[in-house]
């Protein structure tokens, strides 16, 4: 069997979970000098201040919403598992972050249109707290084509986000204390 080297199909999982990894928020952090404690997921600065909580898929239920006391099913009728959430404690932000990557036409495309819909059921869910919602979409390179400007303008033009390649943390507005 040839090697997928597109992303889609049977391989979505293997070519999306390698992009996935090099993409990690958590990694990102750290690298600048942030702390991540993974017993209790909590972004520190040096001084072991909390500045945000890291959830990813299911974690956003387990550490952000159940804790808030937010059951999805009363607000959203399907759950939602973003790559990665992160929440910013000093400017109230959740921040939905999905990693989308492609070497090839395929089904990814029209997913990309859908964020509009995907930030609106975000902002439900949130909707009993004081959050608001950023949704970030990180991309690999295939999506900086010329034929993929339209979508780039929609994105930005419905309040969402697309970033290439890396996890924007300027964009987050962390609090730095170093």
């Amino acid at each position: 069997m040839p090697i997928n080297t597109h992303g889609g199909g049977a391989r979505t999982n293997a070519n999306g979970l390698k992009f996935e990894q090099e993409t990690s928020l958590a990694e990102a952090l750290l690298n600048a000098g942030y702390l991540v404690s993974n017993a209790i997921t909590y972004v520190m600065d040096k001084y072991n201040n909390p500045l945000g909580i890291l959830a990813p898929k299911e974690q956003l239920y387990k550490r952000i919403l159940i804790p808030e006391g937010i059951d999805w099913h009363n607000y959203i009728s399907k759950k939602l598992l973003p790559d990665e959430a992160f929440l910013n404690y000093s400017n109230e932000t959740i921040y939905i972050i999905e990693k989308k990557f492609q070497h090839g036409g395929g089904s990814v495309d029209e997913k990309l249109q859908t964020c509009a819909f995907k930030k609106w059921e975000y902002e439900k869910l949130f909707s009993d707290t004081d959050y608001n919602v950023e949704y970030i979409y990180v991309c690999n390179d295939w999506f900086s084509q010329p034929c993929y400007a339209d979508v780039h303008e929609y994105i930005n033009m419905v309040g969402c986000h697309i970033f290439f390649n890396e996890i924007p943390l300027d964009f987050l507005e962390i609090p730095s204390t170093f």
